[in-house]
């Protein structure tokens, strides 16, 4: 996995490693769920993704012994891009035929009848969405919980479930189980790259798909007061 020798490491006491793992749960789990039990409106949860992946990046820009080109570093994207395009073309192509088949009535449903929201989406949704939960659960999560998970495929199965759980404010069977997929492909690209633009353009190719094809209202806020 990763090679992490440019960054210090991080080894709390046991008792420092207990509030951490409190604090995991707290921030991951607990609050995910809250959000969900309360129903907030939907226009509510960008504001409260842009503020969690606003202090989860002012604490990387604090923390002196994070490095800070990981938050970028084009140059792992080039390497990265052609494997990555490749498992596009698998899942991707697979996805396609699942929602032909299974759910025809779906199928590109939204650039069929509303081309201007899906251009919409197809541009924004990979700055003001994708980033910031890369921000999130793949720059933060690794750095600050490297502690309790380490380095290798323990901290890509935690990060992964990690943004798996937090799909549950959607409120449908459907976004876990895709986004666990997803978070494992996600979490290991950026411990393989040390690069949130390689993992942020893989999550953006997933998700635009998924918007293009049908799926889109799985992974919508409204959906969970609709």
């Amino acid at each position: 996995m990763s090679d992490d020798r440019h960054e210090k490491n991080l080894s709390p006491r046991p008792k420092g490693r207990f509030v951490l793992g409190l604090e995991c749960v707290a921030a991951f789990v607990v609050g995910p769920a809250a959000y969900y039990a309360f129903h907030p409106p939907p226009w509510a949860l960008f504001p409260a993704l842009w503020l969690w992946g606003l202090i989860c990046l002012i604490a990387l820009l604090r923390d002196r012994g994070f490095e800070r080109r990981r938050l970028w570093n084009a140059h792992a994207l080039r390497r990265e891009i052609l494997p990555m395009l490749a498992r596009f073309a698998v899942l991707g192509g697979a996805i396609v035929v699942g929602v032909l088949v299974l759910l025809p009535d779906r199928a590109f449903g939204l650039p069929r009848e509303n081309r201007s929201l899906w251009l919409q989406i197809m541009i924004g949704y990979p700055i003001l969405s994708v980033y910031p939960q890369e921000v999130i659960f793949r720059a933060f999560f690794f750095r600050r919980y490297q502690p309790l998970f380490g380095r290798g495929w323990g901290m890509v199965a935690a990060s992964a479930v990690m943004f798996a759980f937090v799909h549950i404010v959607f409120g449908n069977p459907i976004a876990i189980p895709m986004t666990l997929i997803g978070g494992v492909m996600f979490a290991s690209t950026y411990s393989r790259s040390r690069s949130l633009l390689a993992a942020s353009v893989e999550h953006a190719l997933y998700g635009c798909l998924v918007f293009t094809v049908g799926l889109g209202s799985y992974f919508y806020s409204g959906a969970l007061n609709g």
